[in-house]
């Protein structure tokens, strides 16, 4: 475990715990159906709280536009007005597999390494969630079982206003110019659709919305989402022998053809997967949509040839029925991109080898607003930020992991101005 008590022990790490409870108890899930950027309106009620708390901080550069994205800037240090400006990104929104509606966080000091009871339905056990083990003594926030926690990304959220507010108190850690990005929608694939790209200044950019300590991550998967709508052929089911195409009935033989040894659940590491996220439909028309994922572009192209292969022997098993496929690219590998940009990953070891700790490089099995920034012309790894099993009601985090993250982020500003 890294040094625990010392991060703890930073004299920053109050004001960020206080930081993050306070944006977990706000609402932000986002609803990947809504057409409408933010998707939700809860994302608004964090947004003008980070836009009032950087205001307070003495920050005038700022800006939230008409589409719920939040920018601001951070002039550089006297003498340091050279050096290139780099970006801080964390999104808003938290994720709607469970429910992020009352969010009661809990904080536990000196964690004892048992289970932790949530409520009386659910358990944190770290028989089950072996990371827990390495945080022994340490102080870690979770839930009550009833909701997700949101350290996805509130965490990321907390560690840039507080690195923020580090730096504006200590003149003397010297910087360039620094931009700060929050985002909406992150979790439903739209994040950074409508992103202001023309007022963006950085020319290299971080995301805080990874996990543990210290990993960072400069390769995530090419994202696919492919719709398929079954349509059928309705007649009444009394006398519907060789006239009825049901189409909930092809998708569930349509979903029962993705390969179950290429599923989220059976795999890991660079291993790609199909996953089928929602279904819905009667007899006459049904749809499904499919997440496909994969780190390599041509496996990629196998995925979306197999679906169209799995909907062509659907149709032979359903003569009076045909299916449409529509495929969409979500985001791509950012590591295509990164490989022409060494300087911005090994500047990012450097902040953390400098604490005399040594990163560890995995791919992300997902990917983030950076993944697309990346795409858009500014490559963007991502970084740790201390929070765990994302996207459940056993998410908890790492109060000095997350110190860690700040202490890298304040590291990380000087490494560039050097």
């Amino acid at each position: 475990m890294i040094a625990i008590l010392d991060y703890l022990n930073r004299s920053y790490t109050e004001e960020m715990l206080n930081r993050f409870l306070s944006y977990v108890k706000i609402d932000t899930q986002s609803n990947r159906h809504a057409d409408k950027t933010p998707t939700t309106e809860g994302q608004w009620d964090l947004a003008h709280k980070l836009e009032q708390e950087l205001l307070e901080l003495g920050i005038s550069e700022l800006e939230l536009d008409s589409n719920c994205y939040l920018i601001a800037h951070l002039p550089a240090s006297p003498g340091k007005e050279h050096v290139p400006c780099i970006g801080l990104m964390a999104h808003m929104d938290t994720a709607s597999d469970v429910s992020g509606s009352g969010v009661q966080p809990r904080v536990i000091k000196n964690y004892d390494g048992k289970a932790i009871r949530l409520s009386k339905q659910y358990m944190l056990d770290p028989n089950e969630f072996p990371d827990l083990c390495e945080h022994v003594g340490d102080t870690i926030v979770v839930t009550d079982g009833s909701t997700l926690l949101g350290a996805d990304d509130k965490a990321g959220v907390a560690e840039i206003m507080t690195a923020i507010a580090y730096l504006l108190q200590h003149q003397e850690l010297k910087h360039g110019p620094i931009d700060i990005y929050f985002t909406p929608d992150e979790e439903t694939g739209k994040g950074m659709d409508l992103f202001p790209l023309e007022k963006a200044r950085a020319k290299a950019c971080y995301t805080l919305d990874g996990g543990a300590a210290p990993e960072v991550e400069a390769e995530c998967f090419n994202a696919y989402v492919v719709k398929a709508d079954f349509f059928g052929k309705v007649i009444h089911i009394g006398a519907a022998r060789g006239k009825l195409a049901n189409a909930v009935a092809m998708a569930g033989s349509f979903i029962d053809m993705l390969p179950r040894s290429e599923s989220p659940e059976a795999t890991d590491g660079w291993y790609g997967y199909y996953c089928p996220v929602e279904v819905s439909g009667g007899l006459e028309h049904a749809w499904a949509e499919v997440y496909l994922r994969d780190f390599s572009a041509s496996r990629m192209q196998e995925r979306i040839a197999a679906l169209k292969a799995f909907a062509k022997a659907v149709e032979a098993q359903f003569p009076q029925g045909h299916i449409e496929l529509s495929v969409t690219q979500q985001y791509l590998n950012m590591k295509e991109k990164l490989v022409n940009h060494p300087e911005v990953l090994e500047k990012l070891k450097k902040a953390i080898k400098d604490q005399n700790i040594e990163p560890i490089m995995k791919p992300i099995r997902g990917g983030t607003d950076g993944s697309r920034l990346t795409e858009m012309g500014i490559p963007t790894p991502n970084l740790f930020t201390g929070g765990y099993n994302y996207h459940s009601r056993f998410e908890w985090a790492s109060l000095s992991d997350m110190a860690l993250s700040v202490e890298t982020l304040l590291n990380l500003v000087q490494v560039w101005a050097d």
